[in-house]
């Protein structure tokens, strides 16, 4: 959990207007384990603040990730995730109930990039292996991928 002088400076920092809604949502989606959705960062933040809407919310993650405070996880699992770790790494997602989770960059070996477009400015590799997690596994279901 931050405190309020260290989100004020960490809003300095990515040049953002440090306000008491930004606080909660920035909080809840730091604080949530996993790779929360806007609706469940939505969920936390109406405890603390009833009258904020769904769309603050999504503005305020959208905000976020522009300045670079939240990153985007994979688009494999249907919906909008955020997560604030900011080290090298990559992610597992089972196909059946949509599940992240981290995978140490160092457990895929080193990747080379070859033959990029010309002027393309790479920002960040993520790479995202699919599967079927344990509990999913576990539950001895055979076939595709659950249903969106």
């Amino acid at each position: 959990m931050h405190s309020l002088t260290d989100f004020r400076a960490l809003c300095h920092r990515h040049r953002l207007a440090a306000t008491h809604q930004r606080q909660v949502i920035y909080e809840a989606a730091t604080s949530m384990i996993g790779h929360p959705s806007p609706e469940a960062i939505y969920d936390k933040v109406r405890k603390k603040v009833p009258s904020i809407s769904l769309a603050t919310v999504y503005k305020n993650i959208r905000t976020f990730l522009d300045s670079g405070l939240l990153q985007e996880v994979s688009l494999h699992h249907g919906s909008l995730r955020v997560e604030s770790n900011h080290a090298p790494h990559h992610h597992l997602v089972c196909v059946r109930c949509r599940s992240i989770m981290d995978f140490d960059e160092a457990g895929l070996g080193r990747l080379q990039l070859r033959k990029l477009p010309r002027g393309f400015q790479v920002k960040r590799i993520a790479v995202d292996i699919l599967g079927i997690c344990r509990s999913c596994s576990s539950k001895g279901t055979r076939g595709g991928t659950r249903k969106a």
